[in-house]
Parts: structure tokens; sequence; C-alpha cells
């Protein structure tokens, strides 16, 4: 039958590790069960049995120890299970999976389709949740052996009283072990929900509090010697106040609360304490801190160190403590402390990762952004803002040349993604507008045109959305021709303050397989004094509201900031965008 908890598991290792299955498997002498899994395609899914003909993770019993394959096909253990075929497997992780007396019983593993090289946050993560498999497994014996010991008890009356202590002290761990279970994968799954280090520090102390002790402290830093980030969180709602300035001068103390958090970063190991460690009270000098610490309740406490499990090194410490009428945190309770503490590592490690991640695509996508000209007669004024979440960048762009016929092509872009392919292929797109518009005297259209022809023809993998303008002097001022391809529609300031939305005929994406029809240009003619708006969808757009809404709130703003300078003018409109869950590049031509 399935099973909740290790089905739980094995969407864990699915989400978190990205791998198409994940499973929980027990080995025994002549098969092997799916006791969880997730992604494991049908007939397998349903009969969750089968030989150990098909069982890769029989090699991590055998071999005793974690399986790292790229690629089951050259492992020569493995290269002949008939899963391959079957299902598609071709990359495994496996972790073992112990009983209480340490003997693998099978293993918690996550199988890709394709070959993959593991990462070591991959396996280090796996092996955390392998533990937690463990422990489940340690507690389905212990409830075997309290149903054995009540059956036992009925049948010898005279120890029945014994053995129903017994089993009901057995039912209390069972229970106590489950609760533990299920604080930490509640905790592992709201810690991988985000990559802010503060957010996910502020989450896990709203879990612990719930859970395990009556208020905490966590102080975690990236690097040593680094300022730390530090909170607080209480049981008590009403104590939320007090636990805020708690975490404001436990930051900014070097000798009080903060430096002993901190001072188990050496050990290594947890420090319990049963009376709430009247040295440790004594070293608080700051009147504040101590004044709060008494208010919240200083009785037993619990401090144990968060560990990076991939430079194996504490990054901080969580300093757990209850009021003084409760007793002292039990053996079991610093296990689930430490693996708070673990986890807590690995959501700081990969915020650090993400950080990385995002610093890099973002050096990539401004460095690949055009520096503006100075030309005569034109005034450019351009902004671009990374998203708020999610992969940081993308492949907006905005760009502007002079035509040695003295026009002057400006165009913004968006190519889809939000990672660092994305920015490159922004820059392969951008380029190649460039190069195929520099010193041709076609209009938009039939430039837009000849650029579809050229990604097909390279096999650039490009999918983007673009506006082309070409600006003219002419008799009554500016003519502008300019092309759509699946593009938010560019916006006008003219200098009565009036707004004009140059909705056109949707076209094709950039990228898409080549039409027979050749693209159209548009044409306007425009004052002098006006002010040409090119912008992507990352201004607009919004879950929570229709494209048209977004372009009725700019052109609200623009007529409202009509006679500001053009630096303000490009303030005003960010200031409107919606929370940014995509890019932002924002071109102004303002027409002299």
């Amino acid at each position: 039958m399935p099973d909740d908890a290790f089905n739980r598991v094995a969407m864990l290792v699915h989400k978190l590790i990205d791998a198409p299955m994940g499973a929980v498997c027990l080995v025994g002498e002549d098969r092997q069960v799916l006791a969880g899994q997730m992604g494991v395609p049908e007939p397998l899914a349903s009969a969750r049995e089968m030989p150990l003909t098909h069982s890769f993770s029989r090699h991590v019993v055998i071999a005793g120890e974690m399986q790292v394959v790229p690629d089951v096909r050259d492992d020569p253990r493995m290269c002949d299970n008939p899963v391959i075929g079957e299902i598609g497997a071709i990359a495994y992780l496996g972790a073992p999976i112990t009983d209480p007396d340490g003997l693998i019983v099978g293993a918690l593993c996550a199988i890709d389709q394709e070959p993959r090289a593991w990462t070591p946050s991959e396996i280090a993560l796996i092996g955390e949740l392998a533990e937690v498999c463990s422990s489940e497994v340690c507690l389905r014996i212990a409830r075997i052996a309290a149903e054995e010991t009540r059956l036992a008890a009925e049948e010898a009356r005279g120890a029945a009283e014994e053995a129903r202590g017994a089993a009901e002290e057995a039912r209390r761990a069972a229970e106590s072990a489950h609760h533990q279970l299920e604080l930490l994968a509640e905790l592992t799954e709201s810690l991988a929900a985000t990559m802010d280090v503060a957010e996910a520090m502020r989450r896990l102390g709203d879990i612990v509090t719930a859970a395990l002790a009556d208020w905490c402290v966590v102080a975690v830093a990236d690097d040593p010697g680094g300022a730390a980030c530090v909170s607080a969180a209480h049981r008590d709602p009403e104590r939320a106040a007090d636990m805020a300035r708690l975490a404001e001068l436990a930051a900014g103390s070097h000798v009080d609360l903060r430096a002993m958090i901190l001072a188990v970063r050496a050990r290594g190991r947890p420090v319990r304490s049963a009376d709430g460690d009247a040295e440790m009270r004594s070293r608080i000098s700051d009147a504040e801190l101590a004044e709060i610490t008494a208010r919240a309740g200083f009785g037993a406490s619990l401090i144990v160190p968060v560990v990076s499990p991939v430079r194996r090194r504490a990054l901080g410490a969580i300093l757990l403590v209850n009021r003084p009428d409760r007793p002292a945190f039990s053996a079991a309770e610093e296990w689930t402390a430490a693996e708070v503490g673990r986890r807590a590592g690995l959501a700081v490690e990969n915020g650090r990762l993400y950080r990385e991640q995002r610093h890099v695509a973002e050096v990539l996508q401004r460095s690949l952004l055009t520096e503006l000209p100075v030309l005569p007669g034109i005034e450019l004024h351009a902004r671009y803002l990374p998203a708020q979440d999610g992969a940081a960048v993308g492949g907006d762009w905005y760009d502007a040349f002079a035509q040695p016929d003295g026009s002057v092509v400006v165009a913004v872009g968006d190519v889809s993604g939000h990672d660092i392919e994305a920015a490159a292929t922004m820059g392969q797109l951008r380029n190649l507008i460039r190069g195929d518009a520099y010193g041709r005297d076609e209009e938009p259209g039939a430039l837009l045109t000849a650029l579809d022809q050229t990604l097909h023809g390279l096999r650039v993998p490009a999918s983007a959305t673009a506006v082309l303008a070409r600006v003219r002097t002419c008799w009554s001022g500016y003519e502008v021709g300019f092309a759509n391809a699946g593009h938010p529609p560019p916006l006008l300031l003219l200098p009565d303050g009036q707004v004009q939305v140059w909705w056109v005929p949707p076209e094709p994406l950039l990228g898409l397989p080549p039409r027979d029809e050749p693209r159209t240009t548009a044409r306007r003619f425009v004052p002098a004094g006006s002010t040409l708006i090119l912008y992507t969808d990352g201004l607009v757009e919004d879950r929570e509201q229709l494209l048209d809404d977004g372009i009725a709130r700019l052109s609200a703003v623009l007529r409202e900031n009509a006679s500001r300078s053009g630096d303000e003018l490009c303030a005003r409109l960010l200031e409107i965008a919606p929370r940014r869950s995509d890019d932002i590049a924002l071109l102004l031509v303002r027409l002299i």
C-alpha cells in the first residue's frame, strides 16, 4: 500500500533535487519494495515491487555506502538492468536507509532520465533525507516492538501492568519520533521555498517555537568574521516586539548574547543546559537585553550549530530556550535540534549559491546592455532592473545607434527565460539586430524579416519579442517607422501631455520558423518635443491584472509627469511597476 510519509520524502527528492523520479526502496532477499515514490512510471508505480534484477538500490546495500552514478550504462554492475529500457533510468543517486541496528535495509534514491553530474549539494541533501527515512524505519520497528510487547502482556497476566507501561512508553517515544519527523519535513519544505537567508531563518524560528522551544535566537553568517544575520521568535505572539528588539540588540552586541551564540561554532556540537545556564545569563551585560530575556523566560537552554553540508563548517548557531517551569531538553529533542541546524545550514548554502548565480547573471546582463550614444536632436534615457525573485535576470535589453544616413535605430526586446542562458542569448540577438540593421536603409519590418531568416539559418536558439524603430527627421518634425514582433506597444507622449498607444496587428515572435509573408512596418509622424517610450512587459504586466490595465496605468503616469526631465520620468515610470517577477528594460527617446 502507498505510504504517505515515504511518499512525502520521495516528493521532496523530486522537488528539491529536480529529479524526474524519487523513490524510497526497501530491499529484501528476493525483491525490492517501493515504500514511497514520486514520478515512477506505470506499472511499477502501482505494483510497488520488483525483482532484484530491476533494482539499482541493491548495490547500495551490497556496497554499504551511497552510490553516485552519473550514467548507469557506463557502470558494469548496472548497465544490464532492465529498467534502463523500461522507464529510461540513466542517472542514479542512492543513499543508505538503516534500521535500529545500523544495518542497511534499502536506499533513498533520485533517478534522472539523462546523464547527470550530481552536485555536492544534491548529494548532501539526499543523505539528510535518507536519515529521515532511517528514522521513520526505526519508528515503524519501534511500533511493531510495542505491539509485540502488548500481545505478550495479554498472554502473561502476572506481567500485564509492566508490559502495558512499557507499551505506553514505546507509544510516547513513537509519537515523539513521529512529531520530530513531521517537524523536520515541514522545516525542509518551508526552507526550500525561499532563497532569502533572512526569510528562511524567520521561518525556522516560527516552526521550532511552535514545536520544540518557547523561544529561540538564530544567528548565521555566510563568511567567517562577517556580519551575522540574527532573528528571534517566541511562541507567544504578544512577545513579537520583544523578539524583534532582542534580535536587533544581539546583532549589534559583541560581548553579550550574539557572542555566546556564535561561540558554539568553535565546538561544532550541541550544548545543553538544564537550569538556564546561570553563567550564560551572568554574561549578559546589556541591561535592556537582560530585561527582555527575563520577560521571555530563561530556563533550560540548548545551543546547536548551523552547519554547512557542503563546506563542512559551522555557519552560525541556534539558541533554543524554554521557560523556567518546563523540563530540560531531552536527548531526542537535542537530536532534532541538531537536525534543524543541519537543514538551516543547507538553506544558508542554497541562499549563498543563489546570490552568487544572481550576481554573475546580473553582471553578464549589464555588460551586454548598450551604452547610449549622444545624438544631435535626440535625448536618450534608459533603465534596466532585474527581477526581485526567480533567477534574478533574463533576456530584456534596449539599444540605440545612429545610421550613416542620419536616422536613428532604437529597439527594446525580451528573450524568453530568466537565467544566465537567456542573458547570453539576448547578447547574441542584440548583436544580430545591430549587424543586420547598421548601414542599411530598409524599413524595420524588412529588417526583422531578414533577422528571422538569420536566426533560422544560423540555428540560434532564441525566442523573443521586440520592437524595432527607425527615427528620421521630416518637414513636420519626425517620422517614426516601427515593427512589432509580439511585444507590448510603444507609447508616445505628445508636447501637450496627451499619450498615444501605438497598437498594431500582432505579429509572431522572433525565432519562430520564418513565414511566407514579410513583416510590416507602421509609420507615425511625430511633432518635435514628443517622447517615445519603449519598454518590456515587466513594467506593465502582473499576474493579477490585464496588459491593458498596465498600459493604462503607464499612460496616466506619463500624462501626470509630462513636464519632468527624462531621468525623473524614468524614475516615476519604474515606481508604478508591479512587484517585479520579471526584468524591466525601459528606453525613452526625446525628440527635441
